[in-house]
């Protein structure tokens, strides 16, 4: 009995589970597996692969007087379009509408914004640290709930400090220097949660995950989807169903894009389908990421990852969350502190490009829920895996 009064089945007894039959996948129209770049600049690509590795969202190009560039998420998977941010009102735009989105890139995009900001400040030491503070507090005004935006404006808060009385040019050229330390250090902590998650997905296995949390929501490689990049290159076979996230269907524009374009065999399943193929069997493992992990190992993640982590639970399928060491706010004693942003009401309203629901409806829109640590069988990070999920293994694996 969980501490609900409910029963939960252990991993391993999946309730009602019965033996794998083949099912009917309609496969998707063809689809042009390099799409036109409208804006004729080059493809952003994860420089240590060859053909299969995934998409890098996001990256600064030359030095102190270049520019940001990052994949348009608004407009996949219709359109691939590589965009530059020249202020900071373009960064925090980014960041809220979504062009750029997962904790991970919301992160290494706000501290290149702070970089941006100082870039037209003339070389006065003073103008230059208060342009960046400014632009720090701007920036931390996009979005509440992802940690990693406000752990890399703090240190490039720090940074900025450290360089007091060094002169002007000399704080930009750090501020650059740290925001590209931190997107490379997030690449880094990406592939290694790939080398400690990749056990996990054993040769012919079924996956599911929710929302996206690929290479297009961190630097390179991603948290949930790395360990099944890992296995792909170690040479395993698996199968990933892809749950489509209402309201904006992440999973079915930018997860499916992802595998679709690593050569993942992987199915779209709307998300009230996940119970379903539980049930029949087909799932072994589900990943998801994290947007911020309280002490006690409660997790924020996409809206629906709650739902899922239930479902999980009672069919006896265990649950990892995949986040790097960032994400965590030690901070937070529990996840009942971790503030939930809501979105607009939009977004439920007028799915698809239209209206999906009648004129002056009211419509409660959460971006996030929080998983209870008791539902999470465990959290791969940079550092290792912390199983079970408690205070005491979180703090042993993240001192």
């Amino acid at each position: 009995m969980n501490r609900h009064g409910r029963r939960v089945h252990p991993p391993g007894t999946r309730q009602g589970a019965k033996p794998d039959k083949a099912h009917k996948v309609h496969p998707a129209p063809s689809v042009d597996p390099e799409p036109a770049t409208p804006n004729a600049q080059s493809p952003i690509r994860n420089r240590q692969s060859a053909i299969r590795n995934p998409q890098s969202a996001i990256r600064w190009v030359g030095g102190l007087d270049g520019r940001m560039e990052l994949i348009d998420q608004t407009l996949l998977p219709g359109e691939f379009k590589v965009i530059s941010c020249r202020t900071a009102e373009d960064v925090w735009d980014a960041i809220k509408v979504l062009r750029v989105r997962g904790a991970p890139a919301i992160g290494v995009a706000a501290a290149m914004g702070v970089v941006v900001a100082v870039q037209n400040v003339p070389d006065d030491e003073k103008a230059v640290l208060e342009a960046a503070a400014r632009a720090a507090d701007y920036l931390a005004t996009s979005r509440p709930t992802a940690v990693n935006l406000f752990w890399a404006l703090d240190r490039m808060r720090r940074t900025a400090e450290r360089c007091r009385g060094s002169g002007g040019r000399a704080v930009k050229e750090a501020l650059l220097a740290e925001a590209t330390a931190i997107r490379d250090s997030d690449a880094a902590m990406c592939r290694a949660i790939g080398d400690h998650g990749q056990h996990l997905v054993k040769e012919g296995c079924g996956v599911l995950t929710h929302c996206n949390a690929g290479s297009l929501a961190a630097a390179e490689y991603g948290t949930a989807l790395a360990p099944l990049y890992r296995a792909q290159e170690l040479g395993r076979r698996f199968r990933v169903y892809v749950d489509e996230t209402r309201p904006l269907l992440q999973g079915a524009r930018l997860t499916m894009w992802e595998l679709m374009r690593a050569g993942i065999d992987c199915t779209l399943i709307c998300d009230n389908m996940a119970a379903a193929v539980m049930r029949q069997g087909k799932v072994d493992l589900v990943l998801v990421g994290a947007d911020r992990i309280a002490a006690n190992g409660d997790t924020a993640n996409k809206i629906g990852t709650y739902g899922v982590a239930v479902l999980a639970r009672h069919h006896g399928v265990p649950l990892y969350v995949a986040a790097p060491s960032s994400t965590f706010d030690l901070r937070l004693e529990s996840g009942d502190e971790i503030p939930i942003e809501e979105r607009g009401a939009e977004e439920v309203t007028h799915g698809f490009g239209r209206r999906t629901a009648p004129a002056g409806a009211k419509v409660y829109c959460p971006a996030f829920d929080v998983t209870p640590a008791e539902l999470i069988a465990g959290i791969i990070t940079e550092r290792g895996l912390i199983q079970p999920v408690d205070r005491e293994n979180i703090g042993r694996v993240l001192r």
